[in-house]
Parts: C-alpha cells; structure tokens; sequence
C-alpha cells in the first residue's frame, strides 16, 4: 500500500501541477491548509481481464499515437566506413537529378590491386569536378554480401587520405547494383 503524501510533498506537488494545464474534465491538486494532512487517494480499479464495460458505458476512444518520424539512418557502431550520404542528396543520385558522374567496377581485382585503382579512380573524379560515382564492388561469390571486397571497401573509403574528398557513401539502389554496389558523394573542389 501507499503511504499518504505528507503535507509538504502535497504543497510542492500543487506548485508543480499548478504550472500544467488539465486536460478537460480533469482539475489540479489542491494542497491542504496548514496542519492537516492529505487524504490517500485510493488508486482507480483494476480491470480484470477479458470484461467489457456495460452497454452504453463505453470509455472514450483516444487516438493512438502516430509513428515516430524518420530519423536519417546512421551508420551502425560495425560499420567502418565514412558517413552516410545525407537523405536528400542520396535521393538525387537515386533520382539521377546529381547524376553519377563516373563508375568504377572492381570485379575481377585482386584485393591490392582493387585498393589501388579505387583510390586513383576517386582522386581522378574529384579532381575532375564530380560530386558522385559508382563503385561496383559485386556481392561475393555466393550473392550473400559478404565478399572481401565488398566488406573492405567502406573501410578504403574511410582512411585518411580520402577524408578530404569523400563525403558519405551509401549502398546503391537496386536499378545501379543494390548490395552489390556503392555510392560514394564527393566533396566540391576548392576553386583557385
């Protein structure tokens, strides 16, 4: 059982509730005059289980709580790549209105080699002036996603020396490769 508010809980209480305003058919707590001490209140009625209220003694209907807004996705803690692409400008490369300006595919690389060329093949498209390209990367050799290309990539993308140029990446939409695939945002180029 609970214990009875004592008078000056009750007091603090009303300052507090005094700041809310009620909702409709509700009212505020009153704190008792000085020296008396507040009743219990006793705790609504539990409903039992599977019992409909009687006919006509229906409880008001109140709108259920509507979905949460869509939070931008964030990397995962596993992930070990760059940021993601900003929602906005991933929905443009999708969209083809920032076009993707180039597309490399490392099918067929070897580990070192498929290093190498990504790293060339960005600085050549950033120095070029493009703000987004492909990077096919393929899926492994069962399809499952899991390939050593496809896992180290985002980790290449993120190292330092790319950092400067490599805004997010993000995995493709399933028309430019889905899983098999990345889209890499580029930074602007500094004019001068």
């Amino acid at each position: 059982m609970k214990r009875p508010l004592r008078p000056e809980e009750h007091r603090l209480w009303s300052v507090v509730a005094a700041t809310l305003h009620p909702l409709p058919g509700r009212h505020t707590a009153v704190a008792p005059p000085e020296g008396e001490t507040a009743a219990p209140v006793a705790p609504p009625p539990a409903k039992a289980p599977g019992l409909k209220p009687p006919p006509g003694k229906m409880p008001p209907k109140t709108k259920a709580p509507g979905p949460a807004p869509a939070a931008p996705p964030r990397p995962a803690a596993s992930w070990p790549g760059p940021d993601l692409i900003e929602p906005n400008r991933h929905h443009r490369i999708v969209r083809e209105r920032d076009p993707i300006a180039a597309r490399l595919d490392l099918h067929g690389l070897t580990y070192d080699a498929a290093r190498a060329t990504l790293d060339a093949f960005l600085l050549r498209a950033w120095d070029e002036g493009h703000r987004a390209v492909l990077v096919i990367t393929g899926k492994g050799s069962r399809g499952t996603g899991d390939g050593a290309l496809r896992r180290a990539t985002p980790e290449w993308l993120a190292a330092a020396h790319l950092r400067s140029i490599v805004a997010g990446v993000s995995e493709a939409h399933r028309r430019h490769g889905g899983g098999g695939a990345l889209y890499v945002a580029l930074k602007r180029k500094p004019r001068g």
